[in-house]
C-alpha cells in the first residue's frame, strides 16, 4: 500500500474561552496567548471570603502581566507569582477590603513580541440588603378610591422575590382588584372596607444569600361612605360606592417606550382603579399575539419569553367598566448586544511579503462600534502607512516581521462589548516536527491505527511518508494521510509492521521522524461462560478464558460485570467472589447474585467480551395472607393462601401444617399436602382442638419457609371419627386370648372421655357378644379352649358419643403343641443323593394351632464300604404348609441311612413318625487327588496318581485319555483312551510315544456307576540332542533334603533339616556335577515334596571347566532351595490343617545367614495347568492360602527343554513313609491315606552354579 503526493498542513488553531491562538510549540518565540481569564461580572457575595480574579497567558519569552481598574493602572494586593504554571496574572482580594475594589478590570499579559489582553472584567461587591427605617403614616382613603402601597425594595443579589403579608406572616389575597406589580407595590383598584388593617408587611427575599428582610409595617384606613348621622353599628344595608372610569395606577401616561435584549422575556403590565373593578385586555397593533404569549397576575401581565426581534412594535392595554376605559400603548424594541457573525477573527502565521487580512465580522443593535489596538494601543487608519485600518477590516500589505503583533478587535454598543486577540506572525522557518522521534504505535489485526506527524513551518511544508527505508512513498486504499499530516492505515495487516518515517519539507528546509507500528493479535474469548442455573448456598463457576498476544500480557486483565457493573475482586478472605484460572467462583450464592454475568477480556489495545445469565434456584417463600372460612360445619374448613416466589423453581407441592394447643402445644404436624398449582385445602378437623394453620411450598430445591400461622381456629367436640386399627389377637398360653390394638391419637379424641368397648364371641358357638369397658389398648380373655375360633369387634366411645359400629375381626384363642405324628411315610431313591420322602398328613384337629409345615430329619448310619463305622451323622430340613410329600437332596452314596417326619406349629414340633430305613446306590468317584508324569524319556513317560478321596462305591478301574498337543495352536492332534483295571493300580507306563512331543492327560477313577470327574496333566518326551537332560523321577523321603547327581539314579537323604535355622548345607557334592535337589516335609500326608530344581556345582578356580561345561552344553548356574523357615512354617501349617482343616500364617523367613550356602536365583514361575471346574471348585480346601501373599499356590519353576524330568504341575497328596532309596521306576506310593488336601509341587529348572 502506498499514497503518493505531499499534504499541505493546515494550522491547527487552539481556542481557549476568550482567545484564538496558533497550536506553536513554546520553544518557539511567539506573542502572549491568554488561555483563560475570569468573564465578567463577578459577583461578591456577602459571606464569600475571598474573590478570585484569573488571567493566564502562554508564549515565549513568558508573558508579564498588568492590570487597569477603571481604566487606571492598578497593582493588585496579592498576586500569585508562580511562573511555572502561568498564573502571574492571578489575584486574590479579602472580603474585608472588596467595597474598595468594585469596578472594572482588564488584564494585560506582554512579551517583547505583542501584548494580549481581556475584556472588562466587572466586579460587583454586594452588602446585606436592608429596608430603612422610617415612621410610615396610615394611609385614609374612602370606599372606592384605589390604594398604593409602596414596597421599594433593597437592591440585592439577584435573583430578588417580593411578597405582601401580614405580621401574622399569612399572604395578603391577591385578585383581579388586589395585585402585586413588578416594582413591587401592592396596588388596590378600589378599596373596600374589609381593606381595612394596620399590618400590611412588604418582604424581600433573597435566595442566593439566604435572607429574607421587613419592611415596617402599613396602615391602610378605610373611610365608610355612610353619612355621618348614621351610627357605625346601623342594620341599615351597606352603601355600594360610587361607580368610577377607569385609570390605570401603572404605567403612568399613555405610552410606554420598552427596550429589551433579544432572548429575554418580555414583560408589560397594566394596572387599573375604578369601580366596579375594570377588566384588562391586550392586543398587538397590526398583529396577532405570538402563541408564547401568556397572561399572569389576573390578565394584567403579558409574557412573552425569549423575545425575538418579530416581537418589536406597538401593544396596547385596556380597562374597562361599566363606566368607561382606560387604554395605554407600549412602543416594544428589541435589540442585541455585538456578537461575532461566524467566529472571532484567527490567529495568522504567514510568510515574509505576503498581505495580511484582519476581518471583525459582528453583527448587533444598535450596530456596534469597532476599535483596533495593536498590542494593546488603539490605533487608526493611516494612508500613508503600509497598514490600514478599513472599519472592519486591518489590511497590513508586503507584512515584515516587525509586523508581527498582537492585534485586538473591539465591538461594542450600549448593550455591552466583546474582544478578540489575534496573532499575527510573520516569519519563515523550516519545518518542525511537533512528534516524538522513535513513536512506537500497536494497532489490533483488522483495527485501524493513525501515526501522529505534527508539523510546524513557515510556509506550510509538504508531507510524506516511507515504510522500511525504501524511497517510494506510501500508497494504497487501507493507507491515507488526513489533513494534518497523520498516517491512517485502516484494517491492519501482519505484513503493516515495520518502520515507518513522516517527512515535511518546505522552502527553508526539511525534517524527518521515525514511527515504529506492532500489529498485535486480537484479543478473544475462547471458552466463554454459559448459562447455568445454580441453587441458593453453593458455589457458582463462571468459565472465561481468552486468548490475546503475548506481548500484551502486562496490560491484560480479566474483568466480570454483572448486570453493566463492575464486581470488586478482592483478595481479602471474607470476599464470595473470586477468579483462578479464568473462572468467576461465587461463594455462597443468594438470590442477589442472579443476573447477566459479562466476562470481559482486555488489553491496552483491544477488548472482547462475552455474556451469560445466572439464574440463582431458591427455596419458595413462604405464602401470604392465609385465610379460613367454613364449608359444610365448623370441622370442615377451606384454607387459602397466596404463594410467594418460587425462585425459577416451580412448586411441586403445598404442605399443610397445624398445631394444637392442648395435647402436644408448640409441636407443628402435617395435616395436608396440595399440588404445587392449587393455592387451597379443604380440611377435615377432629373435633374438640384449638387449632392454627401454617402453609409452606416445596420445589426441586427443597421446602421453603413456612407462613405466619393463623389465628387460632377451635373445633367443638364429637363423638370419635374412627375405630382402633392394627388389631392383633394372640395366644401367648395354650388357655388364653390376647386383644391388642393401635389407641386413637390424643387429637383424634373428638371431646373427653374416651375409651373402648372389647366384644367377641366363639365362631359359629355363640350369638351373644360378651362386652368390656376399657381404656387401655389391652385386654387379655383367659380360661378359653386351646386354639379356639373367635370373633372380636372394638368401637370407640367418649363423653359425646359412639364412633361408626366396628369391623368384626377373627382370631384364636392361644397355641399347643401337636399330637398325632404323620404316617404311612414311604421313601422312593432317585439317585445317589436324592430321593422323594412321602406321608400322610396328621388330621388339623390335633395340630392345635396354625400349621407351621413338616420337619424332616435323616440319619447316615454308616457308608456301605466301611459297614463296621457307625457315623450316625443326622440332618434335617423344614418344609412349610400342609403337604404330604417333599424331596430331599444331598445325600451321600452307597450309604445307610434312617429317615423321621413330624409336623409342627409355632408352639412346637409334634411327635416322629415311625423311622423308615433306606440305602443310597452307588455313584462315581471323586476326582484323582494327584496325577504326576515323571520320569520321561524319548518315546515314553510314567504317569503316577493317587485314589479318589471318595470312592462312592467299590472302585473297579481308572480311565485313562491322553492327547497329543500341537504346541502352536495348543490343539489335540491325535486322541488315546486306556481303561485301567485294578482298583489298587496306581502308575501307568505310556510307550510308543512321539519324540520331543507335549501330551495332555486325563485320568478318571471309575465305579460301577460310571467314571468321575478327570484330572489333567501335561507333560513332554524329552529330545536326544548331545547330552541328554532327562533323568528319573525321584523318590520322595519326608523330612530330609535329598539329592541325586544327574546320571547316578540313587536318591541320597541328608541328615534331618535343624527347624530353627533358615537354611541347610550338603556336604560331600562332587564338583563338576549336576544334582536334583528336593525338600520333603516330614508328616505332610506322610510324603510330599515341597521344592524341586537342578544344580551344578562347579570346580575352584578352573574357568577352563566352567567353559567347557559351556561347550557341552551342560546347564551352568545356581538355584538355592526355598527358604527352610518357610517350609518349616508350612510343615506346621499342614500338620495343623490335617487335624482341624484350617491352617494359620505363616510369618516370612528370616533372611540367609550364611554366605557360602547354595547361591538362589529366582525363576519365572510356570502358570499351573488349566484345571476344570471341579478342580478349581477346590481351591478353598488346599493349602493355597499358605503361598504368596496374592494367594496362589506355591509354584515351581519349568525345566529348560533339555530336562525332561517333568513333576506334575497339579497338587501332590500325602503318601505312606518309604525306604530311604527308590529305583528310577519311582515306585514310591504306598497305600493312599489322608485328608482330602492337596500339596503343591516345585517343578526343577534350569542347574545353578554352586562351588563345592
Amino acid at each position: 500500500m502506498r499514497l503518493v503526493g505531499s499534504l499541505q498542513l493546515a494550522l491547527l488553531l487552539a481556542l481557549t474561552s476568550r482567545s484564538a491562538g496558533l497550536d506553536i510549540p513554546l520553544e518557539v518565540e511567539q506573542p502572549p496567548t491568554i488561555v483563560t481569564h475570569t468573564s465578567g461580572p463577578v459577583v461578591a457575595l456577602p459571606y464569600d471570603h475571598t474573590v478570585t480574579i484569573r488571567c493566564e497567558a502562554r508564549g515565549n519569552p513568558p508573558p508579564e502581566y498588568r492590570w487597569t481598574k477603571d481604566g487606571e493602572d492598578f497593582i493588585p494586593p496579592h498576586v500569585t507569582t508562580n511562573k511555572t504554571h502561568h498564573t502571574d496574572g492571578t489575584f486574590v482580594l479579602h472580603t474585608k477590603d472588596l467595597a474598595h475594589f468594585k469596578g472594572r478590570y482588564q488584564c494585560y499579559a506582554s512579551n517583547k513580541l505583542g501584548t494580549a489582553m481581556t475584556e472588562e472584567i466587572e466586579l460587583i461587591v454586594t452588602s446585606i440588603p436592608k429596608f430603612p427605617k422610617e415612621a410610615i403614616a396610615p394611609i385614609v382613603v374612602k370606599e372606592g378610591e384605589p390604594i398604593t402601597l409602596h414596597c421599594n425594595p433593597p437592591e440585592g443579589v439577584a435573583p430578588r422575590k417580593i411578597y405582601w403579608m401580614t405580621i401574622g406572616l399569612q399572604h395578603i389575597e391577591q385578585d383581579e382588584r388586589v395585585s402585586m406589580g413588578i416594582d413591587g407595590n401592592l396596588y388596590f383598584s378600589n378599596a373596600l372596607q374589609k381593606d381595612n388593617r394596620p399590618d400590611y408587611c412588604c418582604f424581600a427575599s433573597f435566595p442566593r444569600i439566604r435572607t429574607i428582610v421587613q419592611k415596617n409595617a402599613l396602615a391602610v384606613v378605610v373611610k365608610s361612605l355612610k353619612p355621618d348621622n348614621e351610627s357605625a353599628d346601623s342594620s341599615a344595608p351597606a352603601e355600594a360606592p360610587p361607580v368610577r372610569m377607569p385609570g390605570l395606577l401603572l404605567p403612568s401616561g399613555v405610552q410606554t417606550e420598552k427596550v429589551l435584549l433579544k432572548g429575554e422575556n418580555l414583560q408589560l403590565e397594566c394596572i387599573s382603579h375604578g369601580y366596579p373593578t375594570p377588566k384588562i385586555g391586550w392586543m398587538k397593533l397590526g398583529d396577532r399575539l405570538p402563541p408564547r404569549a401568556q397572561l399572569n397576575n389576573f390578565g394584567k401581565m403579558l409574557k412573552i419569553s425569549a423575545v425575538e426581534e418579530s416581537d418589536g412594535g406597538k401593544y396596547m392595554c385596556t380597562a374597562k367598566n361599566s363606566a368607561g376605559e382606560a387604554v395605554h400603548y407600549f412602543d416594544v424594541i428589541v435589540e442585541e448586544p455585538p456578537k461575532w457573525l461566524t467566529e472571532p477573527p484567527q490567529s495568522q502565521l504567514t510568510v515574509i511579503g505576503s498581505d495580511v487580512h484582519i476581518k471583525c465580522s459582528v453583527s448587533g443593535k444598535p450596530p456596534p462600534d469597532i476599535t483596533w489596538r495593536r498590542n494593546g494601543e488603539v490605533f487608526r487608519d493611516d494612508p500613508s502607512s503600509d497598514t490600514r485600518v478599513l472599519d472592519d477590516t486591518v489590511v497590513i500589505h508586503n507584512a515584515r516581521p516587525e509586523d508581527s503583533a498582537v492585534y485586538q478587535c473591539e465591538a461594542s454598543n450600549s448593550h455591552g462589548s466583546i474582544l478578540a486577540n489575534i496573532n499575527i506572525m510573520i516569519m519563515n522557518i523550516t519545518p518542525q516536527i511537533l512528534t516524538r522521534d522513535y513513536q512506537e504505535y500497536a494497532v489490533i489485526l483488522g483495527g485501524d491505527i493513525i501515526m501522529d506527524c505534527s508539523v510546524f513551518s513557515s510556509p506550510p511544508p509538504s508531507i510524506s511518508w516511507t515504510k522500511d527505508g525504501l524511497p517510494d512513498t506510501i500508497e494504497g486504499e487501507r493507507a491515507f494521510a488526513l489533513q494534518n499530516g497523520s498516517l491512517q492505515i485502516s484494517n491492519a495487516e501482519k505484513n503493516d509492521n515495520g518502520k515507518y518515517s513522516c517527512i515535511a519539507y518546505n522552502t527553508e528546509g526539511l525534517s524527518a521522524v521515525s514511527a515504529v507500528l506492532h500489529v498485535k493479535d486480537p484479543t478473544k474469548i475462547i471458552n466463554p461462560p454459559q448459562d447455568v442455573q445454580i441453587i441458593s448456598g453453593t458455589t457458582a463457576q463462571l468459565m472465561c478464558q481468552a486468548e490475546y498476544d503475548k506481548s500484551l500480557l502486562g496490560t491484560f486483565e480479566l474483568v466480570w460485570r454483572k448486570d453493566g457493573k463492575e464486581i470488586p475482586l478482592s483478595s481479602e478472605e471474607n470476599s464470595r467472589y473470586f477468579v483462578a484460572d479464568g473462572m468467576l467462583h461465587i461463594m455462597n450464592v443468594n438470590l442477589s447474585d442472579q443476573g447477566i454475568y459479562t466476562c470481559i477480556a482486555r488489553t491496552s489495545l483491544d477488548e472482547d467480551n462475552a455474556t451469560a445469565l445466572l439464574t440463582v434456584l431458591d427455596v419458595p417463600d413462604a405464602p401470604q395472607n392465609l385465610e379460613i372460612s367454613e364449608i359444610k360445619s365448623p370441622r370442615n374448613v377451606r384454607l387459602s393462601w397466596v404463594p410467594g416466589s418460587d425462585h425459577n423453581s416451580s412448586v411441586t407441592e403445598f404442605i399443610v401444617e397445624y398445631e394444637e394447643s392442648q395435647w402436644d402445644p408448640g409441636k407443628w404436624k402435617v395435616l395436608q399436602k396440595v399440588p404445587g398449582n392449587q393455592a387451597t385445602a379443604e380440611l377435615a378437623l377432629h373435633g374438640h382442638l384449638n387449632h392454627q394453620f401454617r402453609v409452606y411450598a416445596v420445589n426441586a430445591v427443597g421446602p421453603g419457609p413456612p407462613s405466619e400461622p393463623t389465628e387460632r381456629y377451635r373445633t367443638p367436640p364429637a363423638a370419635p371419627d374412627r375405630n382402633p386399627e392394627n388389631i392383633k389377637i394372640q395366644g401367648h398360653h395354650p388357655y388364653q386370648m390376647d386383644i391388642s390394638w393401635e389407641p386413637l391419637l390424643p387429637t383424634e379424641h373428638n371431646g373427653p372421655g374416651l375409651e373402648y368397648k372389647v366384644s367377641y364371641r366363639k365362631l359359629g358357638v355363640e350369638n351373644n357378644w360378651t362386652d368390656h369397658l376399657v381404656r387401655r389398648h389391652l385386654f387379655v380373655v383367659r380360661n378359653t379352649s386351646a386354639f379356639v375360633p373367635y370373633e372380636i369387634k372394638i368401637q370407640s366411645r367418649n363423653s359425646h358419643g359412639w364412633a361408626p359400629e366396628p369391623k368384626v375381626f377373627t382370631g384364636y384363642s392361644g397355641e399347643d403343641v401337636p399330637t398325632a405324628a404323620p404316617r404311612n411315610v414311604a421313601v422312593e431313591v432317585i439317585n445317589t443323593t436324592v430321593l422323594r420322602v412321602s406321608w400322610t398328613p396328621v388330621p388339623p384337629a390335633t395340630v392345635r394351632g396354625h400349621l407351621g409345615g413338616y420337619d424332616v430329619q435323616w440319619l447316615r448310619k454308616r457308608s456301605l464300604l466301611n459297614p463296621n463305622k457307625i457315623l450316625d451323622e443326622c440332618q434335617s430340613l423344614s418344609f412349610p404348609g400342609n403337604r404330604s410329600h417333599a424331596i430331599v437332596s444331598g445325600l451321600q452314596p452307597f450309604s445307610e441311612y434312617r429317615l423321621t417326619v413330624n409336623v409342627f406349629n409355632k408352639k412346637g414340633k409334634g411327635p416322629n413318625s415311625d423311622p423308615a430305613t433306606f440305602n443310597t446306590t452307588e455313584g462315581v468317584p471323586e476326582q484323582v487327588p494327584i496325577l504326576t508324569a515323571s520320569n520321561a524319556q524319548r518315546d515314553s513317560i510314567l504317569l503316577v496318581w493317587g485314589p479318589p478321596l471318595e470312592a462312592n462305591g467299590i472302585l473297579t478301574g481308572y480311565l485313562l485319555q491322553y492327547h497329543l498337543i500341537n504346541e502352536t495352536t495348543l490343539e489335540a492332534v491325535d486322541s488315546q483312551e486306556i481303561n485301567i483295571t485294578g482298583a489298587d493300580t496306581t502308575q501307568r507306563k505310556l510307550e510308543g510315544l512321539e519324540e520331543g512331543s507335549l501330551y495332555r492327560f486325563r485320568l478318571s477313577a471309575c465305579t460301577r456307576a460310571g467314571c468321575g470327574p478327570p484330572l489333567a496333566q501335561e507333560s513332554s518326551t524329552v529330545v536326544v540332542a548331545g547330552h541328554n537332560c532327562s533323568h528319573p523321577s525321584p523318590s520322595f523321603i519326608a523330612g530330609n533334603p535329598t539329592h541325586l547327581p544327574l546320571g547316578d539314579g540313587n536318591w541320597r537323604i541328608s541328615e534331618a533339616v535343624n527347624t530353627s535355622q533358615s537354611f541347610h548345607i550338603i556336604d560331600g557334592l562332587k564338583p563338576g556335577a549336576v544334582y536334583t535337589i528336593r525338600l520333603l516335609a516330614k508328616r505332610l500326608f506322610d510324603n510330599a515334596s515341597i521344592f524341586e530344581d537342578v544344580i551344578q556345582t562347579q570346580v575352584k578356580g578352573v574357568e577352563g571347566q566352567r567353559s567347557d561345561f559351556s561347550t557341552q552344553g551342560w546347564f551352568i548356574g545356581t538355584m538355592c532351595a526355598v527358604a527352610l523357615l518357610t517350609l518349616v512354617a508350612l510343615m506346621a501349617c499342614f500338620v495343623q490343617k490335617n487335624k482341624s482343616g484350617k491352617y494359620a500364617g505363616t510369618p516370612p523367613p528370616p533372611p540367609l545367614q550364611r554366605q557360602d550356602m547354595f547361591s538362589m536365583e529366582k525363576v519365572k514361575e510356570k502358570e499351573d495347568l488349566h484345571p476344570d471346574v471341579e478342580s478349581q471348585g477346590m481351591n478353598d480346601d488346599t493349602f493355597c492360602e499358605y503361598s504368596d501373599s496374592d494367594q496362589k499356590p506355591l509354584k515351581g519353576s519349568s525345566l529348560c527343554s533339555l530336562v525332561g524330568d517333568s513333576v506334575s504341575r497339579d497338587s501332590l497328596v500325602d503318601y505312606a513313609d518309604g525306604g530311604e532309596e527308590f529305583d528310577e521306576d519311582g515306585s514310591f506310593i504306598g497305600e493312599y491315606s489322608g485328608p482330602k488336601h492337596r500339596g503343591s509341587v516345585s517343578e526343577p529348572n534350569g542347574p545353578s552354579s554352586v562351588t563345592a
